[in-house]
């Protein structure tokens, strides 16, 4: 019996048998080891994978993705993989990227109850709540819903720097830059919401490393 999923196993076949004509070494060069610069803390849509949408190779990025592109403190999954890019690796750019269309944001906008997911948005709720007046000033809920996507992601870089792991990076002056971008499914293009932390997050110092001996 033939299952729908059996077309992945052909085309794996189909894209290992291209890459080995284009390049007989590809695998085993990348069985060498990877050196990524980029780090993409994603959304776990189907419609947005990291590779696919910034054209890059196998090797170039570390990825992880979850429901609406959240970096909370307590997912040691999140955690584990930024402490293994940021120590290890040495990625010099970290992006959160979300998506406008994105439905863990709209479903944290709705006042249904999801089941146990809404556990998870509620780090999304707690977005909206910070900027619920500039939020509940626009005119329509498709406004709403893309504000809230850029705002979720600006507060997830907000995180990103607030963590012990990029904070003590920075104060042995490892080279390493936080990214907030946007998704747009509709024409494939991605936005940069051009975050600068120093600008951005001087009013969040209580977070930062002491740097008096710099």
């Amino acid at each position: 019996m033939k299952f729908s999923y059996d077309k992945l196993f052909e085309n794996n076949k189909a894209w290992a048998s291209r890459q080995t004509e284009q390049d007989p070494g590809y695998f085993s060069n990348m069985a060498l080891g990877q050196n990524p610069e980029y780090l993409f803390i994603g959304c776990s849509d189907s419609r947005a994978p990291a590779s696919v949408i910034t054209g890059t190779r196998p090797g170039e990025i570390f990825e992880h993705r979850n429901i609406s592109n959240l970096v909370i403190s307590t997912d040691m999954n999140l955690m584990a993989v930024l402490q293994y890019s940021v120590d290890i690796l040495k990625v010099k750019h970290i992006v959160v990227c979300g998506h406008y269309g994105c439905g863990g944001v709209k479903a944290a906008l709705s006042k249904t109850h999801n089941g146990l997911i809404d556990n998870w948005l509620r780090s999304i709720r707690d977005v909206y709540r910070q900027y619920r007046k500039e939020l509940d000033h626009l005119t329509s809920e498709e406004e709403k819903w893309r504000k809230l996507v850029e705002l979720n992601v600006q507060e997830q870089v907000f995180r990103l720097s607030m963590t012990s792991i990029v904070q003590e990076a920075l104060d042995r002056h490892q080279e390493i830059h936080l990214h907030g971008w946007v998704y747009e499914i509709e024409n494939g293009l991605i936005r940069d919401l051009d975050l600068n932390i120093k600008r951005d997050f001087k009013d969040f110092d209580i977070y930062n490393c002491d740097h008096s001996h710099d």
